[in-house]
């Protein structure tokens, strides 16, 4: 006769919160920034962040939150319909199982993009995502955090962000670019920072300096403002 294999309390709990995620929201909206923007797109906003951005937008989802089975999200991804699916904080990379949710998703067929600071290894995520990593600028307050280790690991498929502060966040901007030649390996994207520069601005440095990056400002902004989960 076989021994039944006993699970422990401690194992039972493990193996539980090993398929949870915290979040913040869930939500359909268009994509409003990088390649994708402009298309219906399911919004999982993970809770917590370790980086304090002096522009962010969405500091409401450093806090709180719910735990979800990564089950029940993929249920309410697809209860809305939509082909694309962005990860996105927070940080959704400081918690680690994110990494098993990327790759449930395109294993769904889903278009998945993960939005991420750039502080943290990129190298797990599944190659079929598109990696946003956000480059930290001078003008962000913290461009300390900048995993430099994850530029090399980019691919055609990837995307880089810059939110650009000031002219001299700007220049300093210019020669991340050029230093590691950033425009030969993905799309590039420059944001205006708008309570510090206008779009036009930004626009017209673009221009001045032949760059080969994409400008792009928030759709999401310039339809429903600040108003969360859209």
């Amino acid at each position: 006769m076989r021994a039944m294999s006993v699970v422990q309390p401690a194992q039972a709990a493990s193996a539980l919160a090993a398929d949870r995620l915290k979040l913040t929201e869930i939500f359909l909206s268009l994509q409003g920034e990088a390649r994708d923007a402009g298309w219906p797109t399911v919004f999982v906003r993970l809770t917590g962040c370790p980086l304090r951005c002096q522009y962010c937008d969405t500091a409401y989802a450093f806090h709180g939150g719910d735990w979800w089975d990564i089950d029940a999200i993929l249920s309410e991804v697809a209860r809305h319909g939509a082909r694309h699916v962005c990860v996105t904080g927070g940080e959704p990379l400081a918690q680690k199982r994110v990494i098993g949710l990327l790759s449930k998703l395109c294993d769904a067929g889903y278009i998945v993009s993960l939005e991420t600071s750039g502080a943290i290894d990129i190298g797990d995520v599944d190659t079929r995502v598109s990696r946003i990593v956000d480059i930290k600028t001078p003008g962000s307050g913290e461009v300390a955090r900048n995993l430099w280790s994850n530029l090399p690991l980019l691919t055609p498929h990837d995307q880089v962000k810059f939110v650009v502060c000031s002219r001299a966040d700007f220049d300093w901007a210019v020669d991340v670019l050029r230093e590691h030649a950033l425009a030969d390996k993905c799309d590039v994207l420059f944001s205006p920072s708008h309570a510090q520069v206008s779009p036009r601005a930004l626009a017209d440095w673009i221009v001045e300096e032949h760059l080969p990056v994409r400008f792009q400002m928030q759709l999401h902004k310039a339809l429903w403002g600040d108003e969360p989960g859209r």
